[in-house]
């Protein structure tokens, strides 16, 4: 009989154990994507420290350099980038204030393929262009280096036309530093 008890004690706290480790539910509306939709996710805190001044200028260079987990997933790195540009305009900073260029190298390479080129490599569309059209289209730059194309085997003109090539990511992330943008490493 102890037995059976000590089994069903142990079984007891097994539940209760993984009850507590449940993942906490957020309430409706508690993470919102304010300008670029569907992507960036943020819960905006109004009494916080450390805001954007919607007066300011802001110039950041997000250099993307890992792949995303999964191909049929947005790049994790360009959705920051997303949440970063929804950040600021819930702080009041107009968009025309944004400079942000965001530049893909290494893994993050192909996030810059056009949808036939990326199927052609991974077997799914490319989850990131609906991204890089709503990024685009806040005007946010979008590149990809140069030599990390030709390192990856692509071709130039396998490159989404709301991308920019540039020389090289070392080249984007310097010359951007060098004009006073701050680098955010994602």
């Amino acid at each position: 009989m102890n037995r059976i008890k000590t089994l069903f004690a142990t079984a007891l706290v097994a539940v209760a154990s993984a009850s507590a480790l449940a993942a906490p539910t957020d309430p409706a509306g508690f993470w919102t994507t304010p300008t670029i939709q569907g992507y960036g996710n943020m819960h905006y805190l109004p009494d916080s420290a450390f805001k954007p001044q919607p007066g300011h200028t802001y110039k950041v260079v997000f250099a993307l350099t890992e792949a995303a987990p999964q191909p049929d997933k947005a790049n994790p790195a360009l959705d920051h980038v997303a949440r970063t540009v929804n950040l600021y305009a819930a702080s009041g900073v107009p968009l025309a204030k944004l400079k942000f260029v965001a530049v893909a190298y290494g893994a993050a390479t192909p996030i810059a393929l056009d949808d036939a080129h990326y199927r052609a490599a991974f077997g799914v569309p490319n989850p990131n262009l609906p991204l890089i059209a709503e990024l685009t289209k806040a005007g946010v730059t979008i590149a990809v280096c140069g030599q990390a194309v030709a390192e990856h085997h692509f071709q130039y003109d396998w490159i989404n036309r709301d991308v920019t090539l540039a020389l090289s990511g070392l080249t984007t992330v310097t010359a951007l530093q060098q004009q006073g943008y701050a680098l955010m490493q994602l």
